[in-house]
This record gives structure tokens, sequence and C-alpha cells, in this order.
């Protein structure tokens, strides 16, 4: 346990830090099982508009520092990849 109290706030700080990435993290990956599912069950306007809003919050979560860019360009190239495949074309950005 820390014994300054810099210490104790900065665990504080890296308390909140990590449940926020955590959060971050575990609704990425929703939305990237949504933007799957949509593509199994073959729903065209359903996938393009989750891999929208998919790529939007990969963005955000980025620019932010809760994900690391290169995680980013994977994983929007991996949707982009999927929806070309899918429909033959790319969604709007």
């Amino acid at each position: 346990m820390p014994h300054t109290p810099s210490a104790k706030k900065r665990l504080r700080q890296n308390i909140k830090s990590r449940m926020r990435n955590r959060n971050t993290k575990q609704n990425l990956r929703e939305l990237s099982k949504a933007v799957t599912a949509a593509a199994e069950a073959g729903d065209v306007d359903q996938l393009k508009s989750a891999a929208r809003e998919a790529e939007k919050r990969y963005d955000q979560a980025a620019s932010k520092g809760r994900v690391h860019p290169n995680l980013v360009a994977r994983k929007k190239s991996q949707l982009r990849r999927l929806i070309k495949e899918k429909t033959g074309d790319l969604p709007k950005k």
C-alpha cells in the first residue's frame, strides 16, 4: 500500500483509469461483435451502420489514449474488409 499522500492519490487515479480503460475496451468488443453478427445475418444496412459506429468509437478511444492507434488501424481495416466481402462496397466515412 502507498504511504505518501501523492502515492495514495496516484493509486486512486490508476484505479479510475483502469476502470475507464476496461469499460472502453469492453464496449469496443461489443461493437465489433455487433458488426460481425450483422455480417453473418446478411443485413447490409445494419452492417454498415454498426461498422460506422464502431469506427467512430475506435477513433474516439485512440484519441483519448485508451487504446493504441495501431490497434485502431488494424480493427478498422478488418471491419472494412468484412464489409467489402459481404457487400462489395465500403461505407461512407
